[in-house]
C-alpha cells in the first residue's frame, strides 16, 4: 500500500490491512489470486465465453475515478463495455477515490450499492 493510500484510510482500516498482511499465508493467497487472474482465469474466461456463458443477474461495476481504467479499456468501451460482453444488464460508473475507494469513501460507495439493490 502506497503512502497516499495509507493516509486516505482510517487508522482502524489501515491497522486491519497491516495485521492481515503480517501473515505470510495471506500474502501468498493475494499473490496467487493475481497470478491466476493473469494466467488460468483468462483461459477459463475464454472457454466460458466460447461456450456461451453469460452472467444472468444484474451487474454493477464500480471503479476508481482517479485510476486509469477508463483510459486503459477505452477501445473495448471502457469497463462497462467489457462487462457487457458477459452480461445483459450492466450498470456502473467511476466513483470518487483511488484503489481503496470503498474504504476511502464508504458512505458514497454504500449509497451507490444501496441504490443498485433497491432498483433490482
Amino acid at each position: 500500500m502506497g503512502k497516499a493510500a495509507a493516509r486516505s484510510l482510517s487508522a482502524e482500516v489501515r491497522d486491519a490491512y497491516v495485521e492481515a498482511l503480517r501473515d505470510p499465508v495471506h500474502v501468498h493467497a493475494i499473490c496467487e489470486e493475481y497470478r491466476a487472474a493473469a494466467t488460468i482465469d483468462r483461459e477459463h474466461d475464454a472457454l466460458d465465453q466460447a461456450n456461451g456463458g453469460r452472467i444472468e443477474c444484474p451487474l454493477l461495476a464500480l471503479w476508481s475515478s482517479e485510476g486509469g481504467l477508463e483510459n486503459w479499456y477505452a477501445e473495448g468501451g471502457g469497463p462497462l463495455g467489457i462487462w457487457r460482453k458477459w452480461a445483459d444488464s450492466v450498470a456502473g460508473s467511476p466513483v470518487p477515490g483511488g484503489h481503496f475507494f470503498p474504504e476511502e469513501h464508504p458512505r458514497q460507495t454504500a449509497a451507490v450499492l444501496s441504490k443498485f439493490f433497491e432498483d433490482k
